[in-house]
């Protein structure tokens, strides 16, 4: 082997290392949307308001099964504050929302250009009645939403995860789900992809599962075969494009 491609900038699954010292070359694609973001404002609505509950009840020939929560007033608490927590962050303006967010390296200066209040980590847990994540993944980040984070965590409060997986410590998720220790969670990203059929997560009723599709619009794969082709191209040519390091 000689080339490895992934579809974006970063792909935790590959051993760079490995693939350095056996002198194989990594390139990715760019992609640059909001694509991800969308999805997590789209989760936190279906979370609050049943819809994927109140679905059900229609497609069962059923009705209004029971009510759900408006956000205008609510807290939203961003777990990073990059480009993605930004489009999450003005969509929970729109809301009306109590916009805050933590993470190691955010600063007040972003905060207030994304019309949000930088907080404390405990702070945002206690205080977030949606809570979604938007970091990547790391070896400071992998484990950084744990037993105690959820611990923090109000009964009333729901989670979102679009981001990667391991940031959160999944057997304490899955603990603090069957104990109904908060209300729900939605989640895209996963520490074993595909999720296994019989993994435990799939028979919560207080979660909202979708298979990564995060970055799966049309408009993203349309960037992101073709710039699959253009590696392979510059790597045959001698002249490696988007390499990772």
């Amino acid at each position: 082997m000689k080339l490895l491609i992934t579809t974006g900038m970063r792909n935790r699954s590959f051993d760079m290392v490995a693939a350095r010292a056996q002198g194989i070359t990594v390139c990715g694609t760019e992609t640059g949307n909001s694509s991800a973001a969308e999805l997590a404002v789209g989760l936190m609505i279906t979370l609050t308001r049943d819809i994927h509950g109140q679905f059900d009840s229609m497609r069962h020939g059923g009705w209004q099964t029971r009510p759900g929560y408006g956000l205008a007033g609510k807290t939203l608490g961003l777990l990073g504050l990059g480009r993605l927590g930004g489009v999450v962050a003005a969509a929970g303006n729109v809301l009306n929302m109590k916009v805050t967010a933590w993470s190691q390296n955010l600063t007040d200066q972003r905060a207030a250009e994304c019309n949000a209040r930088r907080v404390e980590k405990d702070e945002l847990f206690r205080r977030s009645d949606v809570l979604s994540i938007h970091l990547i993944l790391s070896d400071r980040t992998r484990g950084i939403v744990g037993t105690r984070e959820l611990g923090l965590m109000a009964p009333t409060a729901y989670l979102i995860n679009t981001s990667r997986g391991p940031i959160v410590d999944e057997a304490a998720l899955l603990k603090t789900l069957k104990e109904k220790r908060i209300a729900g969670a939605a989640i895209d990203v996963y520490d074993v992809e595909p999720l296994p059929a019989d993994h435990p997560l799939r028979k919560l009723d207080n979660v909202l599962l979708t298979p990564h599709i995060g970055y799966v619009t049309a408009e993203n794969l349309a960037k992101m075969y073709p710039a699959v082709l253009e590696d392979i191209i510059a790597f045959l040519d001698g002249k490696p494009i988007r390499v990772l390091r």
